[in-house]
């Protein structure tokens, strides 16, 4: 198979869900893909899954995004396997709700150093390589709660708002070197293991069955329906296209209409 015809891309936290349906989008355009998630196992069933199609190559990493280490081990390999990195797609997340008296600390912490400190580790390590190529691409998977502030959900917003600074504040830093860095701001994933890991919290909070949740996220959409995976990706798919070569430092709202700012 011939390697350096094709672009390649490092999806963190690719080893399900979202992340694994944005890499499967991604080899759909011609990416090889290095599949990098806590889990191994996952990111090496979804690298053979893509691998098997045929047209392109992409291969599992075990990665803890919070460690320096890992982080660099996770590019090296990247490196070492395809000569280049032309996108990285940080789509590795955490969420915990609580009312803030009932916060813990540890639930913060977590949060914000897997959203916001991960992100910055695995730009940082991707950025060692894409300066002196010249050339590179990082897009963030952010959230709604990015631009409003989220109920029962101080870390997770938190950590989100510090991700459009930081996409911002990169963008700034490697627009000299051919480098675009945008941010995209999915509304609710219904069909989530995240989103479904909190209804419970989220009936407790709004004084409803657990079985109505969904319908009160739906009912706040203008277009009236959850976002999707293939929502994000098309969106992943665009900017990392050079229909958007002019876009760096964005965040942008896939929410269907629910933030408009």
């Amino acid at each position: 198979m011939e390697i350096n015809n094709k672009k390649v891309a490092i999806v963190a936290g690719g080893g399900q869900n979202l992340g694994a349906q944005i890499c499967r989008r991604l080899a759909g355009e011609g990416y090889h893909v290095v599949v990098a998630d806590l889990n191994k196992e996952n990111a090496n069933k979804v690298a053979e899954e893509i691998t098997a199609q045929g047209a392109v190559k992409a291969i599992g990493v075990g990665v803890n995004l919070t460690v320096e280490a890992d982080v660099a081990n996770m590019v090296k390999t990247a490196v070492d396997e395809f000569g280049q990195i032309d996108l990285l797609v940080y789509s590795a997340g955490v969420a915990k709700a609580a009312k803030i008296d009932a916060f813990d600390l540890k639930d913060w912490n977590m949060t914000l150093t897997v959203n916001t400190t991960g992100y910055f580790l695995a730009a940082r390590e991707v950025s060692k390589v894409m300066i002196p190529q010249g050339f590179g691409n990082i897009i963030n998977i952010s959230s709604k709660s990015g631009k409003v502030g989220s109920k029962h959900n101080s870390a997770y917003s938190a950590s989100k708002f510090a991700c459009m600074g930081l996409t911002q504040s990169l963008a700034l830093d490697l627009a000299e070197h051919n480098i675009r860095v945008n941010s995209i701001l999915p509304g609710n994933l219904l069909e989530s293991p995240m989103f479904q890991s909190l209804i419970p919290q989220y009936a407790k909070k709004l004084g409803i069955a657990e079985s109505e949740v969904e319908q009160v996220y739906i009912d706040k959409v203008p277009l009236k329906r959850g976002c999707t995976y293939d929502d994000v990706a098309n969106a992943v798919i665009f900017y990392s296209s050079d229909k958007a070569s002019y876009m760096t430092g964005q965040s942008v709202n896939v929410t269907g209409g629910q933030v408009m700012h």
